[in-house]
């Protein structure tokens, strides 16, 4: 049995060997019947074609340095077609809150003659740090995927994926521009008051155009509202901590001035949650 099992392999071997490799091809099927020429989906809803629409968000900023901002917004859209629109965002920033990196300065914090203007008092630290204010943005939207989403395997949402992009205003609370220079008690930390020397606590409102992208995904739970997860860049430069950061004089760091030499650009995002409502109220239907 051994023997006939050698030679039968032999055998189919010599035969692959004397036939050689074969060519492999390929060919489109070609769709025939009814479905010929049919589109993906039939009698879709047609959830953003010729609708406005209106979302209120709420939304948190990601990685601060010294201070997160809770942002109530309002988005306005207008949409050509069911994949691409044009709309409006804004939001307001209500109340802040204080990171675990300002909680520290604040109470570890210690002024030295090298640092007296960027820490006059640690205990104003959390008065002194930038704070965001709100933005404005006119924006594209565009919609590539649509289909639907499972929850829990027993729920069905119809849900899309959109990106976005355009121009913006940030409006900016962060301390004022400041040089010990001005006031040479400044450079001492035992010469008084230092809050009030230094200028710790004085501010002033930076406004500053840039762009914002972003993208989200949003589910319809009828015809006219859904629900939208969101994540927008809102890139700029600003003084984060209101310290001096920069040499702007060609002088040894740091160079006693606080000013716009001072402002980093930092890569700000946020998350979003949107209730999201269509007018009008009912939606198309395709083909």
């Amino acid at each position: 049995m051994t023997k006939r099992l050698i030679i039968a392999f032999a055998v189919l071997a010599s035969l692959l060997v004397l036939e050689g490799p074969s060519a492999v091809s390929a060919q489109d099927i070609q769709i025939t019947g009814p479905l010929a020429g049919a589109p993906a989906c039939r009698h879709c809803r047609i959830y953003r074609e010729g609708r406005i629409q209106i979302q209120p968000t709420f939304s948190f900023t990601l990685q601060d340095e010294y201070s997160r901002s809770i942002i109530l917004g309002l988005q306005a859209q207008y949409f050509f077609t069911d994949w691409l629109g044009v709309g409006v965002w804004g939001g307001y920033n209500p109340a802040d809150i204080d990171t675990g990196l300002t909680t520290q300065v604040k109470e570890n914090g210690q002024t030295t003659n090298r640092n007296v203007l960027s820490l006059p008092n640690r205990a104003e630290f959390g008065n002194q740090v930038a704070r965001f204010r709100g933005a404005a943005a006119l924006q594209l939207t565009f919609v590539p995927l649509r289909g639907k989403l499972s929850l829990f395997q027993s729920l069905f949402v119809d849900t899309d994926f959109y990106v976005f992009g355009g121009a913006a205003l940030i409006f900016v609370d962060q301390r004022a521009e400041i040089s010990r220079f001005e006031n040479p008690a400044c450079a001492s930390p035992s010469a008084g008051d230092l809050t009030a020397l230094c200028g710790q606590t004085e501010r002033e409102s930076l406004l500053d155009i840039t762009w914002t992208a972003g993208f989200g995904l949003s589910m319809y739970f009828n015809d006219w509202i859904g629900l939208s997860f969101e994540w927008r860049a809102l890139p700029f430069a600003w003084n984060t901590g209101g310290t001096d950061e920069k040499n702007s004089n060609g002088e040894t760091f740091p160079d006693g001035v606080i000013d716009g030499n001072d402002n980093i650009y930092h890569f700000n995002h946020m998350f979003s949650l949107g209730i999201t409502i269509y007018l009008p109220t009912e939606a198309g239907i395709g083909e």
